[in-house]
């Protein structure tokens, strides 16, 4: 594990400073305290706020100490450090559909609901639902969304025009739209996806919701055997059986899906908002400058993306430092910062940001409209609402993997209903 402090320099403070100001969080003085030690994963996000960082330490009289860490070895530090309750770990960097409701369960998470609701400048409720319900468990707030991810429709304008087809609406449109164009394009699949039994979930999650199904029922119990659940895993396979690569793989994740996208093999290709770049960017992707977006088709439910968000900030419940790691969070989370991020391509919670022009000023248009949609329309979970997270996308995934394979999608998804209801049942032992 790599710790290091980050020094003081000369910054701009004033733009940020007024998010101090106001901070509160109960008693300590800062500078008594000195430091907030912040734990985050490796991203785009962490590499804008350790740019700025300065400037809080300047405005704020800590000192910050962090540490940066890839997905894996975040998670071992998690699993050691906070299981032990040790108080090494102010503030952290977490997946609230991944991790969020298993911390919060062992009590790893300090509860923020008072916090949040303290201070109208900084504004909890310029949080999208979506992203707040995520960070929510059992009604208390235990971290605030950093960045968010929905689910749209990325397509090759090229290939639409050169076929006479228009941008798909419906999930009928899409299906014809991807045949039409798989038909006269020997090398070129009408669509692609992820394909992995546990990766591909998340964005199956959006199909399903549109067909107007989910996860669990009303009542907790599982649903993913439910006539619309069916529909989804038979329209979601069938797309890359009938008309994906050929030979396709079973065990794609979005880096494999989005090669075969960006190397010009695919015209219709559903995949989070967030990855965008990777499509548009010319060191990336052979097609960038044909490259259109659009919101997810609408199914006999309507259009129904996930709007979640990927990672939070949280305060270690074993912190004694809660009060100034809170201060770090409130600063890092102001509509100030939010915007920085999501103008460097990260897309963020607050709704003021999104209905300020600043804040799509770099996005394309399409996909900033596809993005605006889809906030308004989006579930907040794209993967079920569970403690062990990884166990139950292996279930519900597999009736994904049998279709894809020709498998028989009612019966799979009749094999994963069984297998779901006895996780469920397991977990509440």
């Amino acid at each position: 594990m790599k710790r290091r402090s980050i020094v003081k320099y000369a910054a701009v403070a004033a733009a940020l400073s007024l998010g101090l100001t106001a901070c509160g969080g109960g008693g300590g003085d800062a500078k008594a305290a000195g430091t907030v030690r912040v734990t985050l994963a490796n991203h785009v996000w962490t590499e804008g706020i350790k740019a700025a960082i300065p400037e809080f330490e300047k405005a704020s009289g800590l000192k910050v100490e962090l540490t940066q860490l890839g997905e894996d070895q975040l998670s071992d530090q998690y699993n050691v450090k906070l299981n032990a309750g040790s108080d090494e770990i102010d503030v952290m960097m977490y997946r609230p559909l991944q991790e969020g409701k298993a911390f919060a369960k062992n009590g790893y998470l300090a509860d923020l609901t008072s916090k949040v609701s303290s201070d109208a400048n900084w504004d909890w409720k310029d949080y999208q639902e979506g992203p707040v319900k995520a960070t929510t468990v059992d009604g208390k707030v235990v971290g605030v969304p950093i960045i968010t991810e929905r689910e749209v429709l990325y397509y090759r304008k090229d290939l639409l025009q050169a076929a006479g087809v228009q941008v798909p609406k419906t999930m009928d449109e899409l299906e014809a739209a991807a045949k039409k164009i798989a038909a006269s394009n020997p090398d070129t699949a009408g669509f692609v996806a992820r394909t992995g039994k546990s990766a591909a979930v998340t964005q199956f999650s959006s199909f399903l919701y549109s067909f107007g199904g989910d996860f669990t029922d009303a009542s907790g119990k599982s649903a993913v055997g439910s006539d619309a659940a069916k529909k989804a895993y038979s329209f979601y396979g069938g797309l890359i059986k009938n008309y994906g690569p050929k030979n396709v793989s079973t065990d794609m994740s979005w880096p494999e899906a989005m090669a075969i996208f960006t190397q010009g093999k695919a015209a219709f290709y559903t995949e989070a908002d967030s990855l965008y770049k990777n499509a548009t960017d010319p060191a990336k992707s052979k097609v960038a400058d044909k490259v259109g977006f659009a919101q997810l088709p609408a199914g006999p439910a309507g259009s129904k993306p996930y709007n979640i968000p990927s990672w939070g900030l949280a305060v270690n419940q074993a912190s004694s430092n809660q009060d100034n790691a809170w201060k770090f969070i409130q600063w890092a989370t102001s509509k100030e910062r939010t915007l920085a991020a999501q103008k460097a391509g990260v897309p963020g919670p607050r709704a003021s940001v999104w209905a300020d022009p600043a804040g799509t000023s770099t996005y394309p248009k399409d996909l900033a409209e596809a993005i605006a949609a889809s906030a308004k329309a989006g579930v907040g979970h794209d993967r079920p609402e569970v403690v062990t997270v990884g166990k139950a996308r292996e279930i519900v995934g597999a009736p994904i993997v049998a279709t894809i394979t020709g498998g028989d999608a009612s019966a799979a998804a009749d094999t994963a209903n069984d297998a779901f209801q006895k996780f469920l049942d397991s977990e509440k032992k």
